[in-house]
């Protein structure tokens, strides 16, 4: 039987207490419920009950999150699932070392920043390697991230444009059958390039980087014959590239150019016949010098923290079938 314990901590300053436990107490609640423990707050005063392992996680959570809103973080309801994802993992993880780490601070003057361990590794990597390749499920903001460190690469001149690229891969659908013109065609397969850019540049700012081609947005196939100069290249859904367009998308780089590579290995949409080029590159490039690979896991799915709950009631439901 698991032993039972209390712990007391006295933060030091009332009204940083108040922004660490939320509206309502509401940050309070939602670690109560992750870690099922027992939290009552008095003032800058905390007293924690329950299993002595979990109270030994909840005090420190409690402290890296503190130290955080003492530093200005401002704390979001979903901080706390990632806080105690992050520490969960690995106990000498500090979170200003991750929160703190502001990629970009969008038009809604939304500060970009990790979440997880495995967004900080990504988002270092792009910082040191020109090619990055990011393999993970759907939710964990590979191409968010990308985006984020495309637009301030752009904004400090570091680059004098970006390129956003995916494949037009027909999944049940043939691209003749769409109406409109080829752009028309291909706009649906660009739609969540658009959707991440649109949500860190307004939308009249980001239409005249593109009128300039200072932002460009094109299928794969468009890529062919190029040379990508002074350019912060990213393939989305690489997972649909073929061999064949994965060595001429990655041979397209140029001078001063970066390239970041994001894709799901599970969620392959070409023929049985065509291998998948991010499958093959992960042997083929494994060790090439400049060139890294960051993979993620379920664990650093990164949405509402109701899809965790939604996540895990169908898990209960389909394991009762």
């Amino acid at each position: 039987m698991a032993k039972k314990g209390i712990k007391q901590i006295s933060l030091k300053d009332n009204s940083t207490a108040v922004r660490l436990f939320g509206e309502s107490g509401g940050n309070i609640k939602r670690l109560k419920k992750k870690l099922n423990v027992e939290i009552d707050t008095r003032g800058a005063l905390v007293t924690i009950q329950g299993n002595e392992e979990k109270i030994i996680l909840a005090e420190h959570i409690i402290e890296e999150l503190y130290s955080l809103v003492e530093k200005g973080y401002q704390l979001h309801y979903a901080d706390i699932d990632y806080a105690i994802k992050m520490l969960s993992q690995d106990e000498t993880i500090r979170l200003s070392d991750v929160f703190l780490d502001t990629i970009y601070v969008s038009f809604k003057k939304k500060a970009i920043a990790p979440k997880s361990l495995a967004q900080k590794r990504y988002v270092d990597a792009m910082r040191k390697y020109d090619i990055v390749f990011c393999i993970g499920p759907a939710g964990t903001g590979k191409t968010y991230l990308a985006m984020a460190m495309a637009v301030a690469s752009l904004q400090s001149k570091e680059v004098d444009r970006i390129i956003l690229t995916r494949p037009a891969v027909e999944a049940g659908e043939k691209l003749g059958f769409l109406p409109g013109d080829i752009a028309a065609k291909v706009d649906p397969y660009l739609r969540p390039l658009y959707d991440a850019l649109q949500d860190m540049i307004d939308f009249e700012h980001a239409q005249r980087l593109i009128e300039r081609n200072t932002i460009e947005v094109a299928p794969l196939a468009f890529m062919r014959g190029r040379t990508l100069n002074d350019s912060f290249v990213i393939m989305d859904e690489a997972q649909n590239a073929t061999s064949e367009q994965m060595k001429m998308f990655l041979t397209r780089l140029g001078m001063s150019s970066k390239a970041v590579i994001t894709g799901d290995i599970t969620q392959i949409d070409l023929p049985l016949a065509k291998p998948s080029g991010l499958v093959g590159s992960q042997n083929i490039l494994q060790g090439v010098e400049g060139i890294e690979f960051i993979y993620f896991s379920e664990r650093d799915v990164v949405r509402h923290p109701l899809v965790q709950d939604v996540i895990k009631a169908y898990e209960t439901a389909e394991n009762k079938e």
